[in-house]
């Protein structure tokens, strides 16, 4: 393997193991930066030796057993070792790496909920929440996160520090708490594993359209957030989205991993397993005696396109009503973007195209990639092909997902072809 090739493949294998890695790291030092530190000195580590020793057969253990053994170190050096050690002496057990390679399948996946739980302390603002989990959680690069913000990059650097910060001095328990303190905390995490999944469902940047194992990770969270907290509605609702969304995963890119989109999905490969899991507990939401929440309603839209045989059976009209009732639970750009979406298959695109027209203006929606695509679709269908090609290639260069960037220019080109005919 060369160089290149095994740098990408531990930039690959960082992706997948940063967040159990620094998880796990967090139990052991009950300092969630300094376990970023010593996670990012591990991964230093790997890129200077495995280009010469090769990739471990578990790189996770190794990461991590490279990692626990920086952090003996560092507590030794420490001037409050002494401290430290006595809350390690209470609270770690001295692994070797054969242990590690069992708790890497076990106990360690665990300590992502209480992260998550830590890190959605009410100590920090939802906008550091949601900074902490795209760094810690999934991975993202701080320019990468300050694009999604739409803010510089040292404003949200800055944020994270001093969430990091906060969560150290405030003294914020690695736990998953019990009665109303979960409930205060209960839609914050909510809102960090529904990142989690949507940034593995679309991912933000780089050179795959999706993350599996990031929705893989979100939806088994998911699933054990409802069996601690079996009577909440939302929880459930959540579950039942990410079940849904997770039943197209082999469909939603090519053998060439090109992006496929909904439309043109072949639903005859959709996993019937995950869409049954996802109708029940779509069910249970519903059974909870509460008007559905954001979550339920999502899952109930996805439902509708789970259930039709084929995309010319979906029922537009109940999902153009379900974002109705989206937009007044949670409003948002987005919700009546999508909305416009479901408003042009129900009743015509003319229609969808009056409400995406008046988000032009929308400055949430400045650098957001989606809107153009949107309108160009709409364009598309309205026969206005060089409106739409403008739109696309917009579009494109708003985007940092390569392969969502070569979607969009090729339905650019598309449009050009059309209209040279």
């Amino acid at each position: 393997m060369t160089v290149a090739n095994t740098q990408r493949t531990i930039d690959a294998i960082w992706r997948i193991e940063s967040a159990k890695l620094i998880a796990g790291l967090t139990r052991m030092v009950r300092d969630v930066g300094l376990a970023e530190d010593l996670a990012q000195d591990a991964l230093v580590i790997a890129l200077e030796r495995w280009p010469e020793i090769g990739i471990p057969d578990n790189p996770g253990a190794w990461l991590m057993t490279t990692a626990k053994r920086r952090a003996i170190d560092l507590l030794r050096r420490n001037k409050v070792r002494d401290q430290k050690y006595v809350e390690m002496a209470h609270t770690m057990d001295l692994y070797t790496e054969e242990d590690i390679d069992a708790a890497l399948d076990g106990e360690i996946h665990d300590d992502l909920l209480r992260l998550i739980f830590m890190t959605c302390h009410s100590v920090l603002s939802q906008d550091a929440r949601v900074a902490l989990t795209l760094r810690l959680l999934c991975g993202l690069t701080t320019d990468e996160i300050a694009r999604s913000f739409l803010a510089a990059e040292s404003t949200i650097a800055q944020r994270i520090v001093r969430a990091k910060r906060t969560l150290n001095a405030e003294k914020v328990p690695f736990e998953v708490p019990v009665g109303d303190e979960l409930k205060e905390r209960l839609a914050a995490v909510l809102e960090v594993i529904y990142l989690m999944f949507n940034e593995g469902y679309s991912a933000t940047s780089g050179d795959h359209w999706i993350r599996p194992l990031l929705c893989q990770e979100a939806l088994r969270l998911g699933r054990v957030l409802a069996e601690i907290a079996p009577q909440e509605s939302e929880v459930h609702g959540l579950v039942a989205l990410m079940e849904i969304q997770s039943s197209r995963f082999r469909t939603r890119v090519n053998a060439a991993g090109e992006p496929v989109l909904l439309m043109d999905q072949n639903r005859a490969q959709w996993d019937r397993l995950l869409i049954r899991r996802g109708l029940a507990a779509l069910e249970r939401s519903q059974k909870a005696g509460r008007p559905l929440g954001p979550y339920a309603l999502q899952a109930a839209i996805s439902a509708c396109h789970a259930v039709a045989p084929t995309a010319a059976e979906t029922n537009w009209i109940r999902i153009a009503a379900l974002y109705e009732a989206l937009s007044r639970v949670s409003p948002s750009p987005i919700v009546e973007l999508n909305r416009a979406v479901a408003i042009s298959m129900a009743f015509g695109p003319d229609f969808g195209l009056q409400i995406v027209d008046g988000l032009s203006a929308e400055p949430s929606l400045k650098g957001y990639h989606l809107l153009p695509s949107v309108r160009g679709d709409l364009l598309v269908k309205l026969g206005r092909l060089d409106e739409a090609r403008v739109e696309f290639e917009r579009a494109a260069s708003m985007t940092r997902n390569a392969r969502e960037q070569e979607l969009l220019r090729d339905r650019a080109a598309e449009c050009a072809s059309d209209v040279s005919k």
